[in-house]
């Protein structure tokens, strides 16, 4: 099965208020349920990857607000899985050196 990689913060929790105290205190990212779900459905496994430590901080988080008619949420990780995609709100893609330095 082919796996897409989603970062936590930012993609699926809003994190409005970025650190803050290190909670996950914010609502989902409007419409990262559905599309987790449609992606599932297309025959993706969709992982959820964090730095934050520990994971089951992240789990309350998706027991609290992950709909129940959408069955299990995604497998949480801190540990970078083989993906064939990395979706994430800071990520820049890589093309060459040039490219980034010029980035920054």
């Amino acid at each position: 099965m082919k796996v897409i990689c989603v970062d936590f913060d930012g993609v699926c929790h809003k994190y409005s208020k970025g650190y803050h105290d290190g909670t996950c205190y914010d609502i989902p990212v409007d419409g990262a349920f559905d599309a987790i779900v449609k992606l599932q459905n297309k025959g993706y496994k969709v992982v959820v990857l964090t730095a934050r430590q520990p994971l089951s901080e992240i789990e309350d988080w998706f027991e609290k607000h992950w709909p129940g008619e959408y069955g299990a949420w995604p497998e949480v990780t801190n540990t970078k899985p083989v993906a064939i995609a990395y979706i994430d709100d800071r990520g820049i893609r890589f093309t060459n050196w040039v490219d980034v330095l010029n980035y920054f």
